[in-house]
């Protein structure tokens, strides 16, 4: 497979300066933890097929980040340039995969990947772009392995839809518990503290339509408790 030449990461379609004077005019507080943490700088990968996104998705569950990045980056070297096609995961010997590091569930998960792309549970690129969140939800959850955490993560940073909340991320609630529940920077977070999905999912109404900008700034509100922004006077 020839190698393709890397495109440049790219903002979503949506208009962020919008969204982010919407929420902050809609929600007071969370317009506070927007101007602390400053410009939306989410950006999604230039191009990048569901089953390219997913098979990193699958790499990287319960891993550290340089674990896994190690990890893809193997598996991805021995198909050669390129990513390899779902037909050419298949035709992979386990050996191959898992010299790449991968466990055996997430060599059954992505040869289940591969089957489901070929068979049309997963969607092609344009395809997936026409489909609701619901609809690209329902065709995923299908894949063994990947759950609606998944899929969230995937409508947020890779197809850059506007309106997800991920009321199962632990950054997600934790951010919501600094920014609304006055959780301190330095308390020990227990399971009591963080909201449950009903009380994030009453105040994100207001959100609406950009779950996701608001969603991404709760992130933000965990970097800034833990010093990894720098303050914004």
């Amino acid at each position: 497979m020839p190698a393709r030449k890397p495109v440049s990461p790219r903002k979503p379609s949506y208009d962020a300066d919008a969204a982010c004077l919407h929420l902050a005019q809609a929600d007071p507080k969370l317009g506070r933890l927007i101007a602390r943490a400053g410009e939306f700088t989410l950006r999604l990968p230039g191009r990048q097929s569901p089953f390219e996104a997913l098979t990193e998705s699958i790499v990287y569950q319960q891993l550290h980040g340089k674990a896994a990045a190690t990890i893809h980056a193997r598996l991805l070297a021995s198909f050669g340039a390129g990513h390899p096609t779902p037909q050419q995961l298949l035709d992979a010997p386990d050996t191959q995969l898992r010299a790449a590091g991968l466990s055996a569930n997430k060599t059954l998960a992505l040869r289940n990947l591969a089957a489901k792309t070929l068979d049309g549970t997963v969607p092609t690129l344009p395809l997936i772009r026409r489909m609701s969140d619901e609809a690209i939800l329902e065709h995923l959850i299908q894949v063994r392995g990947i759950g609606r955490w998944t899929v969230e993560m995937l409508l947020i940073f890779r197809l850059g839809r506007p309106d997800v909340l991920p009321v199962d991320d632990y950054g997600v609630r934790k951010g919501f518990a600094l920014t609304f529940l006055g959780l301190k920077p330095t308390q020990k977070v227990t399971p009591d503290l963080l909201p449950p999905a009903d009380v994030m999912r009453r105040r994100a109404k207001r959100w609406q339509p950009w779950s996701s900008v608001a969603s991404w700034y709760l992130w933000r509100a965990c970097d800034l408790a833990a010093g990894k922004l720098p303050p914004i006077n």
